[in-house]
């Protein structure tokens, strides 16, 4: 193990066979853990978790909003790696739509709004919930720490733009509940900290024509350009090996604030 800690530790990552996610896996293996990759059976989480090898990944399909699905990926990475040190929640979606439009007359459609909050909001409290069990079985460092948990909100949580109702209301949730969740496990020494990132260069950008990416890139005051997921995964890194961060969200955005 080089810079996570003197131990081998364990990383459960949602939504980890892509973008914020899959850069976090990278990094956490490059650093020497051993990381289980958690998303959708249609993701490309197995064939990464082959790439990597048994020894340093597995790959656990799960929905993070199932009871079950959740209990199983801990079931399997308490059998194959003994232990649970850090999760890191980056699994969401996300939908755009006014609350109302006017010209159609529609209202924004309600399972819409339902599904992106059960997905971003109910899926990292669901992870969050089983998953501090098996962290709490380990052995405390000198600081009396046993783990560390990584949420992912958004700038949205804080200007969420036009159409982004239930997108910012998931996001906004899991920044309002990062202080009392870290103030529920600190008696167990287990820290707790959200990472709200900008405009990031993820499969869902890249997906934008180049005068969109270019557009959004020029909105960034600086650098001008989007976030590499590689850098919201070095953010990842500082948080699990500062053991002071706890109960905060940080902005990782170069200073962009949302327009309208």
């Amino acid at each position: 193990m080089s810079n996570l800690s003197s131990k081998i530790a364990v990383s459960l990552v949602t939504g980890g066979a892509s973008g914020l996610g899959k850069a976090t896996v990278e990094r956490l293996i490059q650093q020497g853990s051993r990381v289980l990759i958690c998303d959708l059976p249609s993701s490309k989480g197995k064939h990464m978790a082959e790439n990597f090898g048994p020894e340093r990944a597995l790959f656990a399909p799960c929905d993070v909003s199932s009871e079950n699905d959740v209990k199983e990926a801990l079931g399997l990475v308490k059998e194959k790696f003994g232990r649970l040190d850090n999760v890191v929640n980056c699994a969401g979606i996300g939908v755009a739509f006014k609350t109302y439009n006017f010209n159609k007359k529609t209202a924004h459609s309600l399972d819409d709004f339902t599904k992106v909050l059960k997905v971003n909001t109910i899926g990292t409290f669901n992870v969050i919930r089983l998953s501090v069990g098996l962290i709490g079985e380990n052995e405390p460092d000198k600081d009396g720490c046993r783990g560390v948990v990584v949420n992912t909100a958004s700038v949205a949580a804080y200007e969420g733009q036009t159409g982004q109702a239930a997108y910012s209301a998931s996001k906004g949730a899991i920044v309002g509940m990062t202080l009392p969740i870290a103030r529920d496990l600190s008696s167990q020494g287990i820290r707790v900290v959200t990472i709200a990132p900008g405009l990031f260069r993820t499969p869902l950008l890249d997906a934008l024509p180049d005068k969109v990416k270019s557009f959004l890139a020029k909105s960034v005051p600086f650098p001008q350009r989007l976030g590499h997921p590689e850098e919201f995964a070095q953010l990842v890194q500082s948080v699990i090996e500062n053991p002071m961060m706890n109960g905060e969200v940080i902005r990782i955005d170069g200073a962009l604030r949302m327009m309208p």
